[in-house]
This record gives C-alpha cells, structure tokens and sequence, in this order.
C-alpha cells in the first residue's frame, strides 16, 4: 500500500485529543488500556500516565514566541500522532504537542493507536523500533510530510540508547526519563517542534 493510501486510511480513524484522553479514561475504568495488553502492569501504567496528563494539561504553557510562530503558519497542517495510553513518554509529549496545536488555527491535531494502525506504524519506525509517540505533520491538502518527530526530546533520547548500550537496566533508566521531562516542563518538546515550523526539516 503507497504512504498516501496508508495515512488516508490512518486519519480515517484518527479521534481527536479529547477524544483520546476520553477513551483512555473510559478503558481505565474498566481495567483496560488501549492495545491487547490489559495486565495489572500495563493498567498500572495507564493509571500514571493520566495522572501526567492531567498535570501537564492544568499546568504547561507556551511561550510567547511560541506563540507569535504557530499564529504566523500559513499553511493548514494536519498533525497526526500516533500514541498508546499506556506509553510513558507519549504521556508527557501528547499534552504538549496539543497545546502547540490548539495555539494555532491552521493545525488540526489527530491521533491514532499503533496497534490499531501496523501500516502506518512501519512508516515511521525508530532505528527498526515501533517507538512511540511519533509526531507527523501533513499539509492539509495534499497530505505531503511535512515533518516528524518522536519518540523523545533528542537530548532524552540520546540518555536513553547510552544507558540501554550501557547495560543498564530499562527500568532505572526510565525513572531518570521520566525525572528529566518534569525537569524539563516540556521545554525541549516544544523547541523540537517549532524549529520544525521555522526550517521545516524532519526532528
């Protein structure tokens, strides 16, 4: 299937972030998450990640000049995000690139689960791995790629490869990620991305 064809059936399917944090709160009250994987571990997950959403929604904000560049956009933008609820980092970055989103009205933010979309996965697969969340910006009208970014803040995943070369244990070094995001209060994340909109290069 041509890339066109599997992000057309991709934005299909796609809800929105409220949506999305509605659906995730809905399979929690049933002990599920999103995906096939309803242990207590994966539901333990899903359970601190809602928490830091409803963290990162109540209290994250852009910066003026942040602003002042998504307001300039000139072109309609289709950002599409494909996430799980029980990820982690997705948990830290979605709220983030929704607020970049909602400041500008030429961006409509769309977001997918991986597992549901396999095709669309393997598009954007990270050094072999299907690591999430990855960014994708389209031009609204032709579907044209615009950019992408993900899984992590470049810094953040750097520190990551290094302590997994390393021998270090996952779950160590996923402590100290998850200490670096609320030490960085999305900083990194949104610089990320608004360079995208400034040079248009791929993050």
């Amino acid at each position: 299937m041509e890339r066109r064809e599997v992000l057309k059936m991709a934005l299909e399917n796609a809800i929105t972030y409220q949506g999305y944090r509605t659906l995730v709160d809905k399979l929690l009250v049933d002990n599920k998450t999103t995906g096939e994987d309803h242990s207590p571990d994966m539901i333990h997950y899903t359970e601190l990640n809602v928490a830091r959403m409803n963290k990162w929604d109540k209290h994250f904000t852009l910066k003026g000049e942040t602003q002042d560049k998504l307001h300039q956009l000139k072109t309609d933008e289709i950002w599409l995000v494909i996430t799980e609820g029980w990820c982690g980092d997705a948990a830290h970055s979605v709220p983030v690139i929704n607020a970049l989103a909602e400041a500008s009205d030429k961006v409509e933010l769309k977001i997918v689960l991986r597992d549901e979309n396999p095709d669309l996965m393997d598009l954007y697969l990270t050094n072999g791995s299907r690591s999430i969340p990855i960014l994708i910006r389209l031009k609204k009208d032709t579907l044209e790629e615009l950019g992408v970014w993900g899984p992590r803040p470049a810094e953040l995943q750097k520190f990551a490869i290094e302590s997994k070369r390393s021998g270090v244990p996952k779950a160590y070094y996923n402590k100290d990620v998850q200490l670096k995001y609320s030490r960085d209060r999305g900083v990194a994340i949104e610089q990320e991305v608004v360079s995208q909109l400034e040079t248009g290069s791929e993050g």
